[in-house]
């Protein structure tokens, strides 16, 4: 069984990481997204599930697979 909790976090911590490693604000993404700076945050808190459209974006603005980003693979 997949527990929401963890995979929200695993998204969270992993957009943030690669955020950072390319040295966005959050406010920038967020913009590039079509979302609220506070939404960003949320995702990367693991506060707010983004929806499938979002991790699509969010995939193909870092380079990513969207297994990557859901935790399902160490690969990126």
């Amino acid at each position: 069984m997949i527990d929401r909790t963890k995979v929200l976090e695993q998204l969270g911590e992993r957009i943030r990481t690669l955020r950072e490693e390319r040295r966005y604000q959050q406010k920038e993404i967020a913009e590039r997204l079509g979302v609220l700076p506070q939404a960003f945050s949320n995702y990367e808190n693991g506060k707010r599930e983004p929806d499938l459209l979002t991790v699509l974006k969010l995939a193909k603005l870092f380079d990513v697979s969207v297994d990557y980003l859901l935790g399902l693979t160490p690969v990126r």
